[in-house]
């Protein structure tokens, strides 16, 4: 029987995961996952590791509504999250436009020395309803267009056996930001085929596939670009039908919130 094998969420857009046993699925994703994000300060475009992959190193969690913060070489910063107050126009991708609520001059005075760059720390504020796309399009805050990237360790696993065998060293599994990992299929991309599946006490529905872009490339230890791999072996066998680029795992909707943990089974109800 597949089971989840991994639980991760993202609370600031683009810096390190934080690895979870249990977690709770709201409509737009795992609870607190890309609740916050980096803008630029002049116009609110949101930054991220495709150009600033020194992002990957600084550390991020939740601990009951206070956002810390962590980076080798810099004192750690606590910053109570304020869910509702001053908001600017960000955007992501050129694609979506809306309001985000500001969380302070400490905050952007920590996150500007940290990256090196004029920047704004932002929260999805309480009227936010944005959409995703795809089979299930559902909500997503702010992460790139969809609520759960989910990923297989056997996909991984032809994915690594690939660039091995091409002389390169194997990747692991947190180049691709996943925040479900599922062992126990049989085959690789397995999770490309899924329509709707249930874990715990949540249903996702299949949404795309998982088109990568440059963020692979980056150790999400250290945010040094180690590129070309794993785009260049997935460029010999991953290029998506349907869309420009490469594809690993696929984005869900959460069709019913609720829980899961890590060593849950996975059940699929519907096949595509």
């Amino acid at each position: 029987m597949p089971t989840v094998s991994a639980l991760t969420y993202y609370p600031v857009k683009g810096f390190r995961g934080v690895p979870l046993t249990r977690a709770e699925a709201v409509e737009t994703g795992l609870r607190d996952d890309r609740l916050l994000m980096v803008v630029d300060a002049a116009d609110g475009t949101f930054v991220s590791q495709r150009k600033l992959p020194a992002m990957a190193a600084v550390q991020a969690r939740v601990v009951g509504g206070v956002l810390v913060l962590a980076l080798p070489g810099m004192p750690d910063a606590e910053i109570e999250i304020t869910p509702d107050g001053p908001q600017r126009e960000v955007s992501l991708f050129n694609k979506w436009f809306g309001p985000a609520v500001d969380q302070g001059d400490a905050a952007a005075k920590w996150c500007t020395t940290a990256l090196d760059r004029d920047v704004r720390l932002v929260r999805v504020p309480p009227t936010h309803d944005r959409p995703g796309w795809g089979t299930h399009p559902g909500k997503v805050g702010f992460g790139d267009a969809h609520a759960v990237l989910l990923t297989s360790e056997s996909s991984l696993e032809g994915l690594n056996t690939r660039i091995t065998e091409a002389g390169a060293d194997p990747v692991p599994m947190d180049r691709f930001r996943p925040n479900i990992v599922v062992s126990g299929w049989p085959d690789p991309h397995i999770e490309d085929t899924v329509l709707k599946l249930t874990v715990g006490t949540v249903e996702l529905g299949y949404s795309v596939r998982a088109i990568r872009c440059a963020v692979p490339t980056v150790d999400q230890t250290t945010g040094a670009k180690r590129g070309p791999e794993p785009t260049r072996t997935l460029a010999t066998y991953r290029r998506d039908p349907d869309y420009p680029g490469v594809s690993f795992g696929a984005k869900f909707a959460v069709l019913t919130p609720g829980t899961l943990s890590v060593g849950d089974e996975i059940q699929v109800t519907h096949w595509q």
